[in-house]
């Protein structure tokens, strides 16, 4: 390339040799430089501020905000899982163990109900996976709530499992004296004939003949609440209050062998077989109360007879005979 240079003068109309000056070339240099700089540093800002180049913390940031959604949603995975699972306990809650221990089911609404009212997520918004955070801490809300409401209802199970307990062992079960010791089952629960006036009236207890001073056992756990002789007919009696509204009676007894207030269960020799008050020969009157009312004792016997033994008592049970008292 010719280091000498011409330019064309429109005026002498002939080509004109280029004279170098030093200076202007170190101008147009530094010029030049300065313009590079400039343009270089404004293109490097518009780079770095725009999507194609990422600094290494916007590298690292990406990634950590790349493993936060990534574990939102494997967690929203196993809330989802949860929620299954809470929903067969809330089934069994509903369907099993409380109609076992006879209560109401939680209704559904109580249940799933939501979050109304403020906006509970405010400071949430505006990011760019808003709705993905707002998403699983609702989740997570109302799974907690969920998981509360049925944390108390197994609370509430559990107290009704203890006072089913206490309920089955209340309840009068079995036979007030043995099979081995009866002479035979005299009169049930009924309609039968006065012994004394001959007239039908309501018996409103069942006889067991016996030998005198035959042990009579408690029908189940209590406590004494009458030993006495004070009651028109009854003879000497005892009156066991087992709780949830059951109370035994004993009558026509010929002796004791327990006091007011001293607690039995089941089983518990309380008395023996006699004659007393109101009765034409040895025998137990046998009642059964609940809630104040007086209910038929055939239904109670199901801890100490076998089927066939208790089919043979209900026939007699049934006959409509002269009772003894």
């Amino acid at each position: 390339m010719f280091k000498t240079k011409y330019y064309y003068d429109h005026k002498t109309l002939s080509y004109r040799k280029v004279e170098t000056n030093k200076v202007i070339q170190l101008r147009n240099v530094l010029a030049f430089l300065s313009a590079s700089i400039f343009f270089g540093i404004v293109g490097l800002l518009v780079l770095l501020n725009s999507s194609i180049v990422n600094t290494p913390t916007e590298l690292s940031q990406a990634r950590e905000i790349s493993n936060y959604k990534f574990q939102f949603n494997l967690l929203n995975k196993k809330i989802n899982q949860l929620n299954i699972v809470l929903e067969d306990i809330e089934q069994r809650d509903n369907n099993v163990y409380r109609v076992l221990f006879e209560t109401n089911p939680i209704p559904i609404e109580v249940r799933k109900a939501g979050f109304g009212g403020i906006n509970r997520y405010e400071n949430l918004e505006g990011f760019d996976n808003s709705k993905l955070v707002i998403q699983t801490t609702k989740k997570i809300e109302i799974l907690t709530k969920q998981i509360v409401i049925q944390s108390k209802s197994l609370d509430e199970i559990e107290r009704l499992a203890t006072d089913k307990e206490k309920l089955l062992s209340a309840i009068p079960s079995i036979q007030p004296i043995k099979n081995n010791d009866l002479t035979r089952m005299a009169s049930g629960y009924g309609y039968r004939t006065d012994p004394f006036n001959k007239s039908r009236r309501m018996h409103w207890g069942m006889d067991f003949t016996a030998p005198r001073n035959t042990p009579i056992y408690a029908a189940s756990d209590g406590k004494v609440i009458r030993v006495d002789s004070r009651s028109s007919g009854y003879g000497k009696h005892i009156r066991i209050d087992h709780g949830f509204g059951y109370i035994t009676l004993y009558a026509h007894l010929n002796n004791y062998n327990v006091k007011k207030g001293q607690k039995v269960i089941k089983g518990d020799i309380i008395g023996y077989v006699g004659s007393s008050g109101r009765s034409q020969a040895p025998h137990l009157h046998y009642e059964v109360q609940k809630d104040k009312k007086r209910v038929n004792p055939i239904n109670f016997y199901y801890g100490n007879l076998t089927p066939d033994e208790f089919d043979a008592l209900l026939k007699l049970a049934n006959q409509e005979n002269q009772s003894l008292d």
